[in-house]
């Protein structure tokens, strides 16, 4: 039953880097990678589960971290244009 489980988790990645390659909007691309993050965490937990490793879990809540961390960081380079500040300050204001 695991073994279905696993296959079609890995079908839902497939589906999501599709998604990923061929989305209209750079948003529905950031969505559909985030996507595929939230699958492989979950493709590392059940993985897991079925060699009986349970520290696969902690791997699986790192990865979930650096996912959405990653995520947030991208959204605000596109919505900003770069990783510094995002205020409208003058450029010769010192913070």
């Amino acid at each position: 039953m695991l073994e279905f489980a696993t296959a079609l988790i890995l079908l839902a990645m497939f589906m999501a880097l599709l998604s990923a390659i061929f989305g209209k909007t750079v948003y529905d691309k950031i969505l559909a990678v985030n996507i595929f993050g939230t699958v492989t965490v979950l493709f590392i937990a059940v993985f897991g589960f079925m060699k009986e490793r349970p520290e696969f879990l902690d791997i699986a809540m790192v990865y979930a971290l650096i996912n959405f961390v990653a995520t947030i960081a991208i959204l605000k380079f596109f919505e900003y244009g770069d990783m510094g500040r995002g205020s409208s300050l003058p450029d010769d204001v010192d913070i």
